[in-house]
This record gives C-alpha cells, structure tokens and sequence, in this order.
C-alpha cells in the first residue's frame, strides 16, 4: 500500500514527463500556436493530477475514477502528437521517444488500475 501519491511510481514518470514536455515545447516553429501548445501542455499535466487528486479522494471507486482521467489524458497527448507531425511541427523521429514514454505511463496506469480494482473486490 502507498502512503502518498510520490510514492507511485507512474506519479514519477508523469513528473518527469511533464518536463521534458515543456522543454520540447520550447521548439522555435510551435511559438506562435499558443492553442496547440497550450493544448498538449494541459493534457501532459492532467495525468498526474489526476493521479494525485484521485489518490487524495480516499476511495478506490474515486481512484479507479480519477486514474481512467489521466490514462484518457495520455490518449490525448498522443493524438496531439499525431497532430503535429501531420502538420509539420514534428517529424515521426523526433516524436518516438516522447510516444514510447507516454505509452509507457499508459500501461502503468492500467496495471495500477487493475490492481485496485482486485483490491476492492
């Protein structure tokens, strides 16, 4: 059992995420679209709020809840990406290793998922 949610290690990697999202942000050509980076900044960090306002909540239901939030928003970064490599903000290169870390905080986050929903049963 966890005592907080710093402790998880999906919490970790979303942090860590969220930074180097910011620094690939910093790219000069995605400057002016204020919307998309803005966009791909909310998403980046609502998984790990939502990880940490769904462990603050004190249920597993609310847990469950919150953790199917912040795997969505980990969907939505990766169309976001989609989206900027169709529209030449980025090359399918540049993107890979971006891609492979958020799909990686995916599958964490429905192995956590899984298991508090065993525990509650």
């Amino acid at each position: 059992m966890y005592s907080s949610f710093e402790d998880l290690e999906v919490y970790k990697l979303s942090i860590t995420f969220t930074g180097k999202i910011y620094k690939l942000l910093e790219k000069q050509s995605l400057k002016s679209d204020f919307a998309m980076v803005d966009q791909l900044r909310r998403a980046t960090i609502s998984i790990s709020n939502n990880i940490s306002e769904g462990f603050e909540r004190e249920t597993d239901k609310e847990l469950i809840r919150f953790l199917y939030f912040s795997k969505g928003s980990s969907g939505e970064v990766r169309n976001l990406f989609n989206v900027m490599e169709e529209i030449g903000y980025f090359d399918k290169r540049e993107l890979i290793e971006y891609r492979e870390q958020v799909v990686v905080i995916s599958k964490q986050l429905a192995n956590y998922i899984k298991y508090v929903k065993k525990r509650c049963s």
